[in-house]
C-alpha cells in the first residue's frame, strides 16, 4: 500500500504540474503506470454497471470476476508510480558516487549495474500489467452494458499506451546493462507481451466501435 507521500495520493493536478516541472521524477514510467491504471479503472466501471442488470444476468459471474482482478491491477498499477521514483532515484543516487581511486570507481560501476536492473524490472512488470488489463478488456468489450462500452475502448487504448509507454524504459534501462544475459532476457519477456497486444488492441477498439456505431 502506496503512504501518505506517494506520488499517487496527489490531485490530479498535482500529479500533472510535477510532470510538467523541471523535476525528473516523476515522469514517463509514472505517466506509464497510471495509463494502465485508469484502464483497470475504466474496465471495473463497466463491470460494477454491468453486475445487477437483469438484461446481463448471463454473464454477470463473468464480470464479478474480471471486476476482481481488474481492481487488483488497478491497485497494483498504482502503486508502481512509487515503484519508478524509488528505481529512478537509485540509479542516480548511484551515478552520484565517488570515483576518486580504482575502489571506489569499482564499486560505483558495481552499484549503477545492480540498480540498473531493478529498473529495468519495474518498467517489465509495469508492461505485465497493464497487458493483464488488455487482455480483461476483450470480454468486457464482448459482454459489458452496451450503455458504457465505449469505456472498454477507452480502457484498452489507455493500457495498451501504457504498456508501449513503459517498453521504453526497459529498453533505455537494459542498453546499460553490462550482464547481456540478463538484458536479452528481459527484452524477450518484453516482446512477447507487446508482439500480440497491438493486434489485440486494434481488435478491442473494433468491436468496441462496432457496437457504439
Amino acid at each position: 500500500m502506496t503512504d501518505k507521500t506517494s506520488p499517487a495520493n496527489e490531485t490530479i493536478q498535482g500529479f500533472l504540474d510535477g510532470l510538467a516541472s523541471s523535476a525528473p521524477t516523476p515522469g514517463g514510467g509514472g505517466a506509464a503506470a497510471i495509463s494502465g491504471a485508469m484502464g483497470a479503472a475504466l474496465l471495473s466501471m463497466v463491470c460494477n454497471l454491468t453486475i445487477g442488470k437483469k438484461k446481463y444476468v448471463e454473464v454477470e459471474g463473468d464480470l464479478k470476476e474480471i471486476l476482481g482482478k481488474s481492481e487488483a491491477l488497478r491497485a497494483e498499477l498504482t502503486g508502481m508510480i512509487a515503484d519508478d521514483v524509488e528505481a529512478f532515484d537509485a540509479v542516480m543516487a548511484a551515478y552520484g558516487l565517488p570515483k576518486g581511486t580504482d575502489e571506489e570507481k569499482t564499486a560505483r560501476a558495481a552499484k549503477i549495474q545492480e540498480v540498473l536492473k531493478v529498473a529495468t524490472d519495474v518498467p517489465l512488470a509495469c508492461c505485465r500489467a497493464c497487458r493483464q488489463v488488455i487482455d480483461l478488456a476483450e470480454a468486457v468489450a464482448e459482454k459489458g452494458n452496451l450503455n458504457v462500452i465505449s469505456d472498454a475502448g477507452v480502457a484498452v487504448l489507455s493500457a495498451h499506451a501504457g504498456l508501449r509507454s513503459a517498453a521504453l524504459n526497459v529498453y533505455v534501462n537494459a542498453k546499460g546493462l553490462d550482464d547481456r544475459g540478463f538484458a536479452e532476457e528481459r527484452l524477450k519477456q518484453l516482446e512477447e507481451l507487446l508482439g500480440p497486444a497491438g493486434p489485440l488492441n486494434e481488435k478491442i477498439y473494433e468491436v468496441v466501435k462496432a457496437k457504439v456505431n
